[in-house]
């Protein structure tokens, strides 16, 4: 991990907090804006002054990111770590445990879906399909147009 110097007092400015983590700049303010990171202390001359923690926190929201939740979920996740840590109740779906077992569950539902659709692609270049209207009219086509149609019958 990279270690990052601040002023005297440990505070670092934006850029210096944006690039230890990995960010932009305007991802760190929007991140301030969704609540996700406090408003920064300034200086007189208007200069965002952090805490070095908010290194770990920016990483923490981007590795929660790549794992699959959304901002909305991080917040929650943060908030449900607040009250764990302090003296608030904490609801029983909040914690991480919870989190991301329903994150993997919704994982493990996508890569399901992905297999069936790689496994039909793969069905359909064996075929030598070429051409979707064709392919359509073809009963061996092996793409589900037929399901959709059934699925769609309802009305859009």
């Amino acid at each position: 991990m990279t270690t990052v110097e601040g002023g005297a007092d440990g505070r670092l400015r934006s850029g210096q907090v944006a690039a230890a983590a990995g960010v932009n700049q305007q991802t760190l303010r929007y991140y301030e804006r969704r609540g996700l990171l406090h408003e920064p202390e300034r200086t007189p001359g208007g200069h965002r002054l952090y805490p070095a923690e908010a290194v770990t926190l920016l990483r923490v929201i981007k590795t929660a990111q790549r794992l699959g939740f959304t901002l909305e979920e991080v917040a929650e996740l943060l908030e449900a770590g607040t009250h764990q840590h302090g003296r608030g109740r904490r609801r029983a779906d909040a914690g991480l445990r919870e989190s991301a077992r329903a994150k993997l569950a919704e994982v493990e539902a996508r890569i399901t879906d992905l297999q069936v659709i790689a496994d039909t692609l793969r069905q359909a270049l064996d075929a030598g399909c070429d051409d979707l209207v064709a392919c359509a009219a073809e009963e061996s086509c092996p793409l589900p147009f037929a399901d959709l149609a059934t699925t769609n019958a309802g009305g859009c």
